[in-house]
């Protein structure tokens, strides 16, 4: 149960406040470990993150590369739970003052079900959810107990989205997930869909904000995308340095985090 002394737990909606460009960084939770995990988001933190999603490992993750793939099996090597995880949330929670979102799999959510889910993730203090193995047209299970518990179920927008943008836009909450290329996570060298008219269509139905993910791993890719869209959420290249450098890893994500905070913030 929440703490009734406690803050109320930041909605996603104010990391996108007064038209502020967001930076949404993305860190597999446990990845090498959750200790680790802890000093990284307080580094992105520090760097100027405004929303921050903690993905919770899954031996299956679909819409995932290599590098986040490989992270999930890192984590899941070392024996963290969900369970673990959204206490680790809660902790965090008391600890950093932007809102979180879990990123994660219908199976870990169907595990103790959909509403059980949710009011852990509200004890936790994560105001948002996202599942990209849910499409737009299954996701009322999961909805209406995200709903009840005041969870944003963030809703993912396609290049293969078409017709369907405008409805999806209108029944978002928190903010939209633009992904950015056909495939799975993983860094770019060059992002070519048109985003601006997907853009055009989300902002003709919808006032909520939308930021724009997958391969982005530069700073001026990042200023690019913010420039079109609300903001920009970067996993791979963070999660990448996480695999290269280990527990020594909170040092150069804060680098390279500044770098992507600075190009969104002035897009």
């Amino acid at each position: 149960m929440n703490d009734p002394a406690a803050p109320a737990a930041p909605t996603l909606a104010s990391a996108f406040a007064a038209g502020h460009k967001a930076f949404i960084p993305f860190v597999t939770c446990g990845d090498p470990d959750l200790e680790t995990t802890r000093r990284i988001v307080h580094a992105l933190v520090d760097a100027g993150a405004d929303l921050i999603e903690l993905g919770i490992p899954f031996s299956d993750p679909t819409a995932e590369g290599p590098v986040i793939q490989a992270a999930n099996v890192r984590a899941l090597s070392g024996g963290v739970t969900t369970d673990r995880i959204l206490a680790f949330a809660a902790e965090l929670r008391r600890e950093i003052p932007i809102p979180l979102a879990f990123m994660t799999y219908a199976n870990v959510v169907y595990a103790p079900g959909p509403d059980r889910f949710a009011a852990r993730c509200a004890a936790a203090g994560v105001t948002g959810l996202i599942l990209p193995d849910v499409p737009y047209e299954e996701r009322a299970e999961f909805e209406a107990p995200c709903r009840a518990h005041g969870i944003d179920l963030v809703s993912m927008v396609a290049p293969t989205s078409a017709d369907r943008i405008a409805a999806i836009a209108r029944a978002a909450t928190g903010f939209l997930y633009v992904v950015s290329s056909l495939g799975v996570t993983g860094e770019r060298s060059r992002i070519t869909t048109d985003l601006s008219a997907i853009l055009r269509t989300i902002r003709a139905a919808s006032t909520v904000p939308a930021a724009i993910g997958f391969g982005i791993s530069t700073p001026d890719q990042a200023r690019a995308m913010a420039s079109i869209s609300d903001g920009a959420i970067v996993g791979s290249a963070l999660v990448r340095l996480i695999a290269t450098h280990g527990r020594d890893a909170p040092a150069p994500v804060y680098d390279l985090a500044s770098a992507l905070a600075s190009a969104i913030h002035s897009a």
